[in-house]
């Protein structure tokens, strides 16, 4: 041992260990010493959290030795073969003439050939040896030259040739070099055996292992037609198929390839799987976060570098499956990974013999793990043994794990060895206990932990040594060696008690095989559970086998092995064959009476009249006590439908989900263009899911919310909204498909509800032996149509996600929908009034220091199923166990009832379940009563125990006291019409026919449910469940969902008003008196198996170490006090009858001193027990002086013992008896529904579901996910409790890849991106916590968005100021006139007055001597409105609407620039430049016009800058074109201004600008990247709209006068340029046009009816009026809802115009807009052009809706201060100060402050305007607006202007606003003012403002004082504006 050899133990660790363990076996006799692998691997595990992987090195000898050696195998292009002659033969191992070519002792053989296909034979060849090489690889003659030995055939040439003849079946093309191996040679007893290896040229290279261990180091392949094809087995062969020829009988459970085995059309390396092993970063092993990368598209090709070690693809898989504490050995991916059903698991050497009769023998078919190396024949009676190669993949996965570090070092760091692979497995067999499985997943943990100690300097060293390379560093490990194997193995198992046995044989593991079997049938290996083969020699590799032999571990590892469909059908074989009878006869010998059925029989004679009386009163007597008013139970309630605050916020969560779809740029999903939500809803093919599904439905509402039926719809019309996935199935969901063609506007929801159950692929579905129904979910909802609908949405909706998050999975790990935890640090997140119960829950309660475990098992019903399984090694052991617990529950009833002889003929725990459930209903007044479920997956057995248990309830006349019920999955429920009558009284339901349809409505029912069906589908029980019997479910075939959903039958929500603790805690006998005086059922136990345990028997560790372990059997006082003393104690009081619940005894071994010290520690629990009850339920009182009574009377009880098993006690002879029954009579079903259910679980889960890893995260967790799935790797880090969904998700889809049986297996693309369908969404969430009313919730908010979004608010507002419309009779157009006609036009009168809504809050304008009811005025806004939001209506949008950048539909894509074949953002950037004397300087404007947009603009030749906007002619016409230009102000509105004119101009050509500031450029381009952008001056940057209008027409017109010029020289005339511009509000949405129709007899009938239309019928109308040129501004009516028929009758208004105009530059080319201006500045521009003789039309037959966008605009400018950047809210008052004050300034344009206080304070100004409307305030040049109380009369002072006649009107007031030279002192004195009239004169500056009172000799008629004098709140650098103020003399 003191050589040094990588892969082994510490030495001095090693050896220390050893040596202690041999010390202690040689003292010891009967102490068991702890054996070396508890030493070594049990203790804490050193956390090696430093270990992180590098890069991965390139290893081209590596890879090309694989390409050679494993081609075979992942070939990417697999090879033609000749198709074979028909008719011949085509079977593996023998040739086209059937002759059989394998290596069996007989025939001549040459030369072996190795088939890819039977990797543990070799094919006899016969072959010229000139065509082999010699020893050195040399003189070998090219070609080939060979004999068939099968048939004779000779003179073969070609090698090609000769392996079509053998079957060689390659995937290569076959060359000699590689196929043909080894010399054959024969051994001392003359039998063929492998020789030598041929030694080709180039082969020197290979490994060690490729010569020695051919077994251990070939990866088994698939044949090539099995990676999709039929020849694919569903499922295996049975094992005990008696026509199985010898040497065939192990299965293809042999063959189970890794992924590999497909990989050539997976992968696109050429890595053979062997090679291609865990390449995944060391860290994963040691980090419990997910390492997972989402997209991963396998290694590279051989010269592409640098492929990531941590990509989960490296495909050789590491069967993470358990021979587990259910020995799942189906989990095993049998029927995905085996070959073909009909190649056996072949032997080699000679055959071994299986004795006869071993199963009458033994008493259990022995399971035989092949291990390393050679695995000889079996013959015989191989029908008594089953074979598998769980622990050779084990072995041979593990030996790869090193493979990851290979490129940290010239040389590889060796695997662990076989020697020490074996030495652990021996090491782990020995320290497992009697009752204990083995884990293969223990193995694999024990292997991995072992080798990572082992190297751990290595791989630091490595590590660390990625720059330089380190020198070699000598390894201190001692090997275990060939020879010392044997003997370490002996001594390990020396010290077990016999539980393991080795064997050593030196030549082939036949004998030790041998010798085995004769031990067996001698009987010399009763007390041993394993057997250990070892065939160890020091020059070649060892062979080895594990044999278990326990009759116990044998039974579940081999049941393990049946698919669940052969689990079927073997129970259904046993009970047809009637070999379940021995089973009943046996039973009967069991009672002391004779048989149970004629005891029934008797009792029922004697008791016909007396019982049924009796126990039927508590029923009866509801209904009478109803009729006389008495008490009835208040407490029973039906749940109605209501949304949960969780549901709710899943809901939202979901929606986001589908939002963010939306919003991506993958245009997956358009929103926008659906109208409306359509569903449907696939459940499994259960009719009580199915009808829940349908009542969830049916009370949410949903389909009347959604619109899709109308009110009073039938029951029938909400079918057509859920599926069942049956055989009906496929005709609905073709309606469903075709309904979704024929609206694609209408969104789809496909809801798939339990998404766990039926993954199968439908191709292998298609398979004879298959049942129809399955792979319906992959035919259905993943067919080409359902993918490729653009308006379908795919929800999965499950509890156990992790099938469907694979590596292959079609969802996204973005659309996956966890649902949230309640807390968060502890704090509630939902405040819900309930409190959930699941796993988590459950588990916890079994945790020391919580009162009553929720999770149990039962002691005595294990022990008795162990001891009949013994008896009856052929029955199934679901047969016996469901035998026995029908057997319990029957004579529980009848102990119950009386016959207290048969309570030695049930478990405590079955007597406590019966004795509840019989007494429910009698402690209720209405008889309300507990549901006990009975779980029985297997069909036929659920209804042997319906019979059989009817027919004791019968007997025993309890049919009107409970019901039985067989629950079937494809059938209703059925119920007797006497519990029909009490449910509709309890839910006051009078429908004759009602019956209830789903558990839930089984509220209160007293009730056996017996749940059959191999898997639960989704069905949800009532509150009224007290007690979830699993104790039948098929514990030796788990996986995490299996497991899982089981234990969801008790999931549970409890009112959180209660605290969970003390509801179970108070639950005052449940649990009868009786069950304190009981035993822990030990005695029972032995009596029953008939054999005394030895004391020194171990029982599990889970014993051993837990504080104390939850048998139910013992969750009893185990004290075997007698019912006397009990009594007393519990009349003194009654109480404490809850400490039997409370007080959990530890488990009681057999161990006398064990029981002993039990016995003390039981005895302070009690008494602890006993006070906390005691002093919760006494009165303060009663409390101080009974206490310590209480407390002694309960230790007596406890201490007195009694030797019977039941003290039969008069409490159950007699059922009436009042001790039976509470003192308070409280409804069962209130309790129960205040507390969770009690589970019974079998034993062996429950030890999995409650022993923990070191994270604290239970067993269950780490199982395989899923049945159809598997590992990817064995090299992989251990789950942790710390991961959330979304880490545990990606953990799986990291670690998991689907068989080739699951439907996402084909799902797998170079690109891995590519394989998530983008409409695809995953819901998980735990079992029964409101998935469903979670998605309703979501389908009716999905729906009020749709609805949302396909609607917008536009302002709704009747006009303003309607009372001050001139009525006149005079008509200037009729009603139904198209245009204006000019000459007419112009007679109409300007109307000064403000109609738009938005303007209520300005100042009036008059516009003649006016007499204004000061009340009009004011009254016309109510004060309660002031503050009130403007009045919006919803509004459906139109085919024409304008849209914001949210919109996405395909007519858009080119129009916003986001279709592929335009580049994004590919624009360019022009400056044009032009000069405006009023600025006094130049003005720098610059475009952005995307490439898309150039033809509208003209570039000059040479340098393409910028010369012009091209303009259409005026006598241009084109249907398809707008003429004017659309320009856009916006600021602030880059995602909601309404910019997509697409829909609107109904895809007209049209030229649209988006006007916007500097800082805004770039966001604005992000978001339009295909529109163009006038970009303003930066100095225009915090100016308000009037700068954008006024650069807007200024450009327009300098833009008129250079195509003018331009188009001057091609001949046309200036004028005949088109000058119109339209400039456009951001918040236009839609248009509407009003048609006049005015076909009635008179005149004046007419009828008008208003549409939407598009903005370009509206704009080519415009554009088309008759001379359209004279007109300055045209416009059209804000909409309303409220116009009416008088707004129409003229149908031209020469008034104001807002939002949407159309402006005519080139008659404004004088007129300007205020390019100070924030507010009203287009009111100003429209005065000016009216008083500058200019026509304004407002067409009011065309009205524009304005969408209120509550972001951006005029809300953009924020005032804040100056000084501090905290936001303190600033009053309008302080917006002006006095000059030279220490005011605070503030942040924002004077101009705006200016505004901004004049609206709201303009009477300190202006004190006689204020509600003086007969005298305004003259408004010189300029609109401002001085509030609602105000009103103003604006004046030009421009010569030939024209003004309002102001003669006979005195003014309130005077307003000179920054007047030019236009204004002189003559022009004000034509005006005449009111006496303490006021002024306000307001400048730039000081100086202006005194320059201006002199020239305008305002001092001779208005007095100034110093203090009048103002300024905007501005900092100097901010050139504040100056007020100054006066009064007139």
């Amino acid at each position: 041992m003191g050589n040094s050899y990588a892969g082994q133990l510490k030495t001095t660790r090693f050896e220390e260990v050893l040596h202690n363990s041999i010390e202690a076996s040689l003292r010891s006799n009967n102490l068991v010493p702890r054996p070396i692998f508890s030493q070594l691997y049990l203790e804490a595990e050193q956390q090696l959290s430093s270990l992180e992987a590098g890069s991965r090195a390139d290893n081209e000898e590596e890879e090309e030795e694989e390409e050679e050696e494993g081609s075979e195998s992942s070939s990417p292009v697999s090879y033609q073969m000749k198709p074979p002659p028909e008719g011949c033969c085509t079977t593996d191992g023998f040739c086209q003439a059937g002759k059989d070519l394998r290596l069996v002792p007989s025939g001549f053989l040459l030369v072996g050939a190795k088939s890819p296909n039977l990797p543990d034979h070799l094919l006899v060849c016969a072959v010229d040896k000139r065509f082999l090489p010699d020893d050195n690889g040399r003189n070998a003659l090219l070609g080939f030259s060979g004999n068939c030995v099968g048939c004779g055939k000779k003179g073969f040439c070609y090698f090609t040739e000769f392996s079509n003849h053998i079957n060689l079946k390659l995937t290569t093309q076959p060359k000699k070099q590689k196929h043909l191996k080894y010399y054959l040679v024969r051994n001392a007893q003359g039998a063929l055996t492998k020789g030598s290896v041929i030694c080709w040229k180039g082969a020197e290279f290979r490994g060690r292992q490729s010569s020695s261990s051919t077994c251990s180091s070939t990866l088994f392949q698939l044949p090539e037609s099995s990676g999709l094809s039929g020849s694919m087995s569903s499922e295996p062969l049975p094992a005990a198929n008696p026509n199985t020829p010898a040497g065939t009988q192990q299965t293809g459970l042999d063959h189970i390839p890794s992924t590999a085995a497909f990989s050539s059309a997976v992968y696109n390396g050429k890595e053979s799987p062997k090679q291609q092993l865990v390449k995944n970063n060391l860290s994963a092993l040691t980090r419990p976060s997910v390492l997972g990368t989402l997209t991963n598209s396998g290694p590279p090709k051989k010269r592409h570098k640098g492929w990531s070690p941590e990509s989960p693809s490296s495909t050789e898989t590491w069967n993470f499956h358990y021979i587990q504490d259910g020995g799942s050995l189906s989990s095993l991916p049998h029927s995905a990974l085996v070959g073909p059903a009909s190649s056996p698991m072949v032997g080699s050497g000679e055959p071994v013999s299986v004795p006869d009769n071993l199963l009458k023998i033994c008493k259990a078919k022995p399971v035989i793990f092949k291990g390393h190396g050679n695995f000889p024949y079996l013959c015989g009676n191989i029908n008594d043994v089953i074979v598998s190669p769980l622990l050779y993949t084990c072995y041979r996965n593990s030996q790869s794990l090193s493979r990851a570090y290979e490129q940290y070092g010239a040389s590889t760091i060796q695997p662990i060895s076989e020697e020490m692979q074996l030495l652990l497995t021996v090491y782990y067999l020995v320290q497992l206990a009697s009752d204990q499985v083995p884990l293969i997943e223990d193995l694999e943990q024990i292997f991995m932990r072992s080798w990572r100690e082992s190297h751990l300097s290595e791989i630091r060293q490595y590590q660390q040594a990625i720059p330089q390379t380190f020198p070699q560093v000598p390894s201190q490990i001692a090997p275990v060696t060939s020879a010392q194997l044997p003997w370490l193995a002996g001594l390990a198992a020396s010290s077990c008690n016999d539980s393991v046995h080795i064997i050593e044989c030196s030549y082939s593991l036949a004998e030790g095989l041998s010798e085995m079997f004769k031990l067996l049938i001698e009987g010399k290996l009763i007390k041993t559970n394993y057997v250990v083969i070892i065939c160890a020699s020091r020059n070649r590799a060892i062979d080895s086998c594990i044999v278990i032999t326990g009759k116990y571990q044998a039974r579940i590892l081999s049941e393990g092995m049946l698919t669940p469909s052969d689990y079927q059908k073997e129970v259904n074989y046993q009970l047809v064959t009637g070999k379940v009878e021995t089973l009943g006869s046996f039973f009967s010998t069991l009672c002391p009476e004779g048989d149970i059925d004629l005891l029934l029989e008797k009792f029922y004679q004697e008791n016909q009249g007396h019982i049924s009386s009796s126990l039927s009163a508590s029923v009866n007597k509801s209904t009478a006590l109803n009729g006389t008013g008495a008490a009835v139970c208040t407490s029973y309630e039906i749940e109605r439908h209501q949304i949960r605050p969780f549901q709710l916020a899943v809901a939202q969560k979901l929606l986001s989900h589908i939002c963010s779809i939306a919003d991506s740029s993958t245009q997956n999903l358009d929103l926008g263009s659906f109208e409306k939500i359509d569903f449907l809803i696939c459940v499994p093919p259960s009719e009580v899911t199915y009808q829940q599904t349908l009542f969830h439905l049916w009370h949410s509402g949903i389909l009347l919310e959604l619109g899709l039926e109308k009110e009073h719809f039938t029951k029938q019309r909400v079918e057509q909204y859920v599926m069942k996935l049956d055989a009906d199935a496929q005709i609905k969901f073709k309606v469903f498909l075709q309904n979704s063609m024929q609206n694609p506007h209408t969104l789809f929801v496909l809801i798939h509800d339990h998404a766990h159950w039926d993954l199968m692929s439908a191709m292998h579905s298609l398979y004879p032996q298959t049942d129809l129904s399955t792979g319906l979910v992959d035919r259905l909802l993943n067919c080409r149509e359902v993918k490729e609908a653009p308006n379908i949405v795919t929800l999965h909706v499950t509890s156990f996600p992790y099938a469907l998050q694979t590596q292959h999975t079609h969802i996204s790990p973005y659309n996956e929908i966890h649902w949230p935890s309640s807390y968060s640090n502890g704090v509630d997140l939902y405040h819900e009034n309930k409190k959930y119960f699941g796993l988590s829950e459950f588990i916890e309660s079994t945790l020391s220091g919580h009162s009553i475990p929720l999770l149990r098992y039962d002691s005595s019903f294990e022990a008795m199923v162990m001891a009949l399984g013994k008896r009856f090694p052929r029955l199934h052991s679901a047969v016996i166990r469901t035998f026995v617990l029908i057997q319990h529950y029957s004579a529980a009833m009848m102990a119950v009832c009386g016959l207290s002889q048969m309570k030695n003929y049930t478990s405590v725990e079955t007597l406590e379940i019966t004795q509840n459930l019989i007494n429910s209903s009698r402690q209720c007044p209405s008889g309300h009563g507990l549901m006990v479920v009975l779980r029985i997956p297997c069909t036929p057995l659920a209804a042997v125990a319906y019979e059989r248990l009817y027919n004791v309830r019968e007997r025993l006349a309890l049919e009107d006291n409970f019901e039985i019920i067989l629950g079937n999955p494809n059938s209703g429920i059925t119920i007797g019409k006497h519990f029909v009558e009490q449910l509709k009284v309890w839910q006051k339901i009078e429908d004759v026919d009602w019956r209830p349809q789903t558990y839930l409505e089984l509220e209160g029912l007293p009730c056996i449910l017996i749940f059959s069906g191999m898997d639960p589908q989704g069905e949800s029980l009532p509150r009224s469940l007290r007690y979830c019997d699993l104790r039948l479910i098929n514990s030796s075939s788990l996986v995490r969902t299996t497991l899982e959903q089981e234990l969801g039958l008790a999931a549970y929500f409890v009112s959180s008003e209660v605290h969970t603790e003390k509801a179970v805690i108070n639950d005052v006998l449940e649990s009868d008196p009786e069950k304190l005086s009981s035993t822990d059922n030990e005695d029972e136990e032995i009596a029953t198996e008939g054999i005394a345990s030895s004391t020194s028997e171990k029982r599990s560790p889970m014993k051993r170490e837990r504080s104390h372990s939850h048998d139910s059997a013992s969750s009893s006082l185990s004290s075997k006090a007698s019912s006397k003393t009990l009594r007393l104690s519990l009349e003194s009081s009654p109480p404490f009858v809850t400490a039997g619940d409370t007080a959990k005894s530890p488990h009681l071994s057999n161990s006398t001193e064990e029981n002993t010290n039990n016995h003390e520690r039981q005895k302070q629990k009690v008494d602890k027990g006993a006070q906390t009850t005691v002093s919760k339920h006494l009165s303060p009182v009663t409390e101080q002086l009974d206490t310590k009574q209480n407390i002694k009377s309960a230790q007596v009880s406890i201490t007195s013992s009694s030797s019977s098993p039941f003290s039969s006690s008069s409490s159950f002879s007699a059922p009436t008896h009042n001790s039976f029954i509470l003192q308070t009579s409280q409804c069962s079903m209130t309790k129960a529904s205040k507390q969770p259910p009690i589970v019974f679980l079998p034993k062996l889960v429950y030890d999995i579901i409650t022993s923990t890893d070191s994270s604290g995260l239970p067993k269950s967790s780490s199982l395989l996910p899923y049945h159809s799935v598997m590992w990817a790797s064995s090299f992989r880090p251990l789950m942790s409790k710390m991961m959330t969904c979304t880490e545990q998700s990606l953990y799986y889809r990291q670690w998991t890849v689907p068989k080739p049986t699951h439907m996402d297996y084909n799902n797998r693309n170079e690109g891995r991106m590519d394989t998530f369908h983008p409409r695809r969404l995953l819901l998980s969430g735990p079992p029964q916590i409101g998935k469903t009313g979670a998605y309703l919730q979501f389908l009716s908010i999905l729906s009020r968005m749709l609805i949302r979004l396909t609607e917008v608010d536009v302002y709704d507002e009747e006009e303003i100021n309607i009372n001050l419309k001139e009525e006149s009779d005079q008509c200037y157009h009729q009603p139904g006139d198209t245009w204006p006609d000019l000459e007419t036009f112009k007679k109409i009168p300007f109307n000064y007055t403000i109609h738009d809504p938005k303007y209520e809050d300005a100042s009036l304008i008059c516009s003649k001597l006016q007499t204004i009811n000061s009340e009009d005025r004011s009254m016309s806004r109510r004060q309660e409105d002031m503050y009130t939001r403007r009045q919006t209506t919803r509004m459906r949008l139109s085919k024409y609407a304008a849209y914001n950048t949210y919109h996405h539909c395909e007519q858009c894509h080119q129009y916003m620039g986001f279709n592929p074949r335009y580049q994004l953002y590919e624009s360019t950037l022009h400056a044009f430049a032009f000069s405006y004397s009023m600025l006094g300087e130049e003005i720098q404007l610059h475009f952005i016009i995307p490439k898309s947009k150039e033809h509208h603009f003209v570039f000059s030749q040479p340098g393409r800058q910028l010369e012009s906007m091209r303009l259409p002619l005026v006598t241009d016409k084109n249907e398809d074109y707008i003429k004017s230009p659309t320009f856009t102000p916006t600021t602030g509105r880059h995602e909601h201004g309404l910019f997509n004119l697409y829909h609107a101009m109904d895809g007209a050509s049209h030229l649209h600008v988006l006007v916007v500031k500097e800082y805004e450029m770039a966001i604005y381009k992000k978001y339009w990247p295909n529109h163009i952008m006038l970009v303003l001056p930066s100095i225009f940057n915090s100016a308000g709209v009037g700068a954008a209008h006024f650069l807007i027409k200024e450009l327009s017109y300098h833009n008129l006068e250079l195509e003018r010029n331009r188009q001057e020289e091609l001949g046309i005339k200036p004028q005949d340029i088109w000058p119109f511009i339209v400039i456009s509000d951001d918040s236009c949405v839609m248009w509407n046009a009003v048609e006049v129709d005015c076909s009635g007899d008179r005149k004046s009938d007419y009828t008008w009816t208003e549409r939407n239309v598009s903005l370009k019928q509206i704009l080519q109308r415009i554009e088309a009026t008759p001379n359209v040129t004279h007109y300055a501004l045209i416009g059209m009516r804000k909409w309303s809802s409220k116009a009416n028929s008088t707004e129409f009758k003229e149908p031209f208004s020469c008034c104001h115009v807002h939002d949407f105009i159309m402006l005519n530059v080139d008659l404004t080319q004088n007129v300007q807009y205020n390019q100070n201006r924030f507010t009203c500045d287009d009111v100003d521009f429209n005065l000016r052009v009216h008083s500058a003789g200019l026509l304004i039309c407002r067409f009011n037959h065309f009205s524009v809706m304005k969408k209120q966008i509550a972001v951006g605009g005029q809300r953009s400018f924020h005032i804040k201060s100056k000084v501090s950047d905290t936001p303190v809210s600033i009053s309008p008052a302080q917006y002006i100060c006095a000059p030279d004050s220490k005011h605070t300034f503030l942040a924002a344009p004077a101009q705006l402050l200016l505004e901004k206080y004049l609206q709201y304070h303009s009477h300190r100004f202006f004190p006689l305007s204020l509600k003086n409307y007969s005298h305004p305030v003259l408004s010189v040049d300029c609109y401002l607006n001085l509030g609602p109380q105000i009103a103003v009369c604006y004046v030009s002072s421009r010569p030939h202007s024209l003004n309002i006649s102001s003669s006979g009107l005195t003014f309130s007031g005077l307003l000179l606003y920054l007047c030019d030279s236009f204004v002189v002192a003559s022009f004000l004195k034509k005006f005449h003012f009111l006496k303490g009239a006021t002024l306000c004169v307001i400048c730039q500056d000081r100086n202006s403002l005194r320059q201006t009172v002199v020239r305008l000799e305002l001092e001779d008629e208005w007095q100034f004082r110093l203090r009048d004098e103002f300024q905007t709140a501005n900092a100097k650098e901010d050139r504040p504006l100056f007020f100054l103020t006066g009064r007139h003399i």
